[in-house]
């Protein structure tokens, strides 16, 4: 088996540190490079006990700007809402690299916080 297919040959990225996000501003994270992926890129969504809903969204970008922005879809298709019900579990957003357009941010959309939450990039970078 290559080292490409071993699990030491992914890349760990914290998109956003746990924490008590009260709002959405607060469970956005910044956009982060993600150009030199290829194959699956994955978003682990760590959610802990909610108040109300969460829903998420992901937008790429070629600058790391709101403007131009794109909205992507996982692989899997749109994330189920969040709420009090499926609350306190993992959940995972799985992208083709080649879709990401160098930027990626995650938007965690909270109607009624605080909602426990963190995000983290798991991918392989392009090896030579």
């Amino acid at each position: 088996m290559s080292l490409a297919n071993q699990p030491s040959a992914n890349s760990v990225l914290l998109l956003l540190a746990s924490q008590s996000a009260a709002n959405t501003a607060a469970a956005t994270s910044a956009w982060t490079a993600v150009a030199g992926y290829e194959g699956q890129v994955q978003v682990v969504i760590n959610v802990g006990t909610i108040t109300g809903t969460v829903d998420f969204t992901f937008h790429t970008n070629t600058s790391g700007s709101d403007s131009g922005q794109t909205a992507i879809v996982p692989l899997d298709g749109a994330l189920a809402q969040i709420t009090t019900s499926n609350d306190v579990a993992v959940y995972v957003a799985r992208f083709d690299a080649r879709v990401l357009q160098g930027y990626l941010k995650v938007t965690g959309t909270v109607v009624t916080g605080p909602a426990l939450l963190s995000y983290t990039l798991i991918g392989r970078k392009k090896t030579v």
